[in-house]
């Protein structure tokens, strides 16, 4: 009897995570469906988000950037040191922040300050009936509210992670060559030479794939959140857990399909 009854919870669980997938699928669809037309003929509302999801986050980024970057120096240099290949700092530091790093922890930061703020926004919404009268209104809240935010979210990512490896890359040359004495030549020359378009594009494509996911994760957990103040809220922590999970999962699809 007791088995059989875990084998239904299990079922039913497993029924309930595939029913919730397919929705988030044709959610995404749907998402996908509206974001041309917004972008050509609403291209104001986008830029609005951009600024509230990504301008809003930019110190944040830039001081999590720099401090990681000059973690980064300390540890290349320590540990390079051993070598006698301290000029290679640069290049450690560069092909930590560019390819993995940089896109990684950016997304982590947009989820913490950006998706949750999203997630909540969205939830009140729900909670006080907007999105309701909007309907009432015909008008589609979806292509209202959650594309442009969707939208924002995923222009701003890969300019946010741009943004964190440049200062990452400015704090490893403080550390490295204000404070530990490595050549500047060397440095940055060593950079230029083993670092290639490739390495470039991998980060940015991770960024974009990462902004898709944080968007698309918060605009959804906001949307279906219990409209009452403990759902709203159990709704922004899922947002976060959620989005680090999808971040590092995908983070080790990429990096593995691309070796």
């Amino acid at each position: 009897m007791r088995t059989s009854l875990v084998i239904r919870d299990l079922f039913n669980s497993l029924l309930g995570f595939v029913r919730t997938f397919g929705a988030f699928q044709l959610f995404f669809l749907r998402m996908l469906q509206h974001a041309p037309s917004l972008l050509f003929r609403r291209f104001g509302l986008v830029v609005k988000q951009v600024y509230n999801t990504g301008a809003l986050s930019i110190v944040i980024i830039m001081v999590c950037g720099f401090f990681v970057g000059g973690v980064l120096g300390l540890q290349g240099y320590s540990n390079l040191a051993r070598f006698n290949a301290e000029d290679s700092v640069g290049t450690f530091a560069a092909f930590a922040l560019i390819k993995e790093l940089g896109p990684v922890i950016t997304a982590l930061l947009f989820a913490g300050r950006a998706g949750t703020a999203l997630a909540s926004e969205i939830g009140l919404m729900k909670a006080t009936d907007q999105l309701a009268a909007m309907e009432m209104m015909a008008v589609n809240p979806l292509r209202r509210i959650l594309v442009p935010r969707f939208l924002g979210g995923v222009i701003s990512m890969p300019l946010l992670a741009a943004i964190f490896s440049a200062i990452g890359m400015l704090g490893a040359h403080v550390v490295g060559v204000n404070l530990l004495g490595v050549d500047v030549g060397a440095f940055w020359q060593q950079i230029q030479q083993t670092l290639t378009p490739s390495d470039v594009y991998e980060g940015i494509f991770k960024s974009f794939v990462f902004g898709v996911i944080a968007s698309l994760l918060a605009v959804w957990e906001g949307y279906n959140a219990i409209p009452t103040a403990e759902g709203v809220g159990r709704a922004t922590t899922r947002t976060v857990v959620i989005t680090a999970i999808g971040v590092l999962f995908f983070d080790f699809i990429i990096t593995a399909g691309l070796l």
